[in-house]
């Protein structure tokens, strides 16, 4: 006889941008679908990048999903029983993202977030250290370094082309206009 083991954990998709979080974490999600598990999905307002309600990939996939301002949100859209939640760019939320992740993953849910692991400055991207440190799964993703085609880690911010300055602030929207991936030997950062 087979035991049963316990459903809820935490799954992390990190990594730089251009490295294919989002699109990973739109491809589990797919997946899951085709399982018939319910799933409840969540974007930051911030990001507009591409549309205001669908969590879409560099590539264009995409998929819909309750657009929040701030990580407590999520609890007004739990009355229904999901399975699964998924939320994307979640280095943007705040520390109580840390909290209800763990919460939700407590009560047998099934967490996957994804985010950038690191800012454009090199640096640990607010609530990804806690995220990372309490997740049963890890997948680091790298993107291809636009000066040598090293791998990437790093996000480089340009501003008129040139790396951003240390001391600009470190929440900036944006996509190949403004960033650039890049391996650690590449990575620039104007102090």
């Amino acid at each position: 006889m087979y035991q049963q083991y316990n459903q809820g954990f935490i799954e992390v998709i990190t990594g730089c941008m251009f490295a294919g979080k989002s699109e990973e974490l739109i491809r589990r999600i797919k997946t899951l679908e085709y399982a018939h598990k319910r799933i409840a999905i969540f974007k930051p307002a911030i990001d507009k990048r591409y549309s205001d309600a669908y969590i879409v990939s560099h590539n264009g996939k995409r998929v819909k999903s309750f657009v929040i301002s701030k990580a407590e949100e999520i609890y007004a859209y739990m009355q229904e029983d999901y399975d699964v939640v998924a939320i994307d760019e979640v280095q943007f939320f705040d520390e109580e993202i840390v909290k209800i992740c763990n919460e939700l993953a407590n009560q047998g849910k099934r967490v996957i977030v994804a985010g950038l692991d690191m800012d454009f400055r090199g640096e640990p991207f607010k609530v990804m250290p806690a995220l990372l440190a309490t997740a049963e799964f890890v997948t680091k993703l790298t993107a291809v370094c636009m000066k040598c085609g090293a791998p990437a880690t790093r996000s480089q911010r340009l501003i008129d082309g040139n790396p951003a300055n240390a001391n600009d602030k470190i929440i900036q929207v944006g996509a190949k206009e403004a960033y650039e991936a890049r391996c650690r030997h590449c990575h620039e950062v104007v102090k």
